[in-house]
């Protein structure tokens, strides 16, 4: 790939999601916007970056954003995360909001839905829906093709053997000729909405709990600050955020500090 090719795909990138490519991720380019090029009836990436410069046709912008910015998501993933929210967060919450009986919770960067039906699937199971209790669950992502994925609610039998205990497979899931499409009863408590992290928050409303798993790992250090700090802007002082293993806000942002019994949630400072 030519340099000059390089730079027009890998800025468009970074401009519209955050997503951070440096030249050895060249490969990530050519594998994913070939086939993009190829929709376009253009031959090659090349072709492919001429066309962006000559016009920056916004459909043609989508489409390059969505195939580069598409990620793998599993239920239950990683796990900590969930029994810290049926153990710790929610009950702590519940306490708080008892006047109100409500609550928001955001699944960031949702992809395909699995993390917004798991916390879906673990409210039910621990009851948390009892005594009229109103728990409002928002996946958001950039792809409008994976967010209708997430919409069916239909899973392949991969799918559902990543993460997905048994009994909630058959407890919450049917089988739909080679796939499996989980309950209804837990599709209307979830909603996905198309939506970029970048962009201002303030339409999504505000947030008692926010899983931004595995995001901002793809972003350079100035990506995470503007991130976590609009994150900031979406919570409550005394609600959490939920980061991958591999994240922190440290050296990043001060609006966030770690919880010492609780690994991988933040809580608001009081700077924020």
């Amino acid at each position: 790939m030519l340099a000059r090719d390089f730079e027009t795909l890998s800025s468009l990138v970074k401009a519209e999601s955050g997503l951070t490519l440096t030249p050895d991720k060249a490969y990530l380019l050519e594998s994913r916007l070939l086939p993009v090029a190829h929709k376009w009836k253009l031959a090659n990436l090349e072709q492919l970056s001429e066309s962006l410069r000559a016009r920056r046709d916004s459909a043609q912008v989508r489409e390059v954003i969505e195939a580069m910015t598409v990620n793998e998501s599993f239920f239950f993933r990683d796990t900590k995360p969930f029994d810290l929210l049926r153990d710790k967060l929610l009950p702590t919450l519940q306490a708080a909001r008892a006047a109100k009986r409500r609550l928001r919770i955001w699944s960031a960067a949702c992809s395909s839905g699995q993390e917004a039906y798991s916390i879906a699937m673990l409210l039910n199971e621990c009851g948390a829906y009892a005594d009229g209790w109103m728990i409002d669950i928002v996946g958001t992502d950039l792809s409008s093709e994976i967010l209708e994925r997430a919409n069916s609610g239909l899973y392949s039998a991969f799918e559902v053997q990543r993460g997905l205990p048994a009994r909630l497979l058959v407890k919450y899931f049917t089988r739909m000729g080679d796939k499996w499409q989980i309950a209804e009863s837990i599709r209307r408590n979830v909603r996905f909405t198309r939506h970029n992290l970048l962009h201002d928050l303030a339409p999504l409303g505000g947030f008692d709990i926010i899983f931004c798993r595995n995001v901002l790992i793809y972003f350079d250090v100035a990506t995470k600050g503007k991130v976590l700090g609009a994150l900031r802007q979406r919570m409550p002082a005394d609600g959490y955020l939920i980061l991958g293993g591999a994240e922190t806000v440290m050296g990043i942002s001060d609006m966030f500090v770690a919880t010492s019994d609780l690994p991988g949630v933040y809580v608001p400072s009081k700077v924020g």
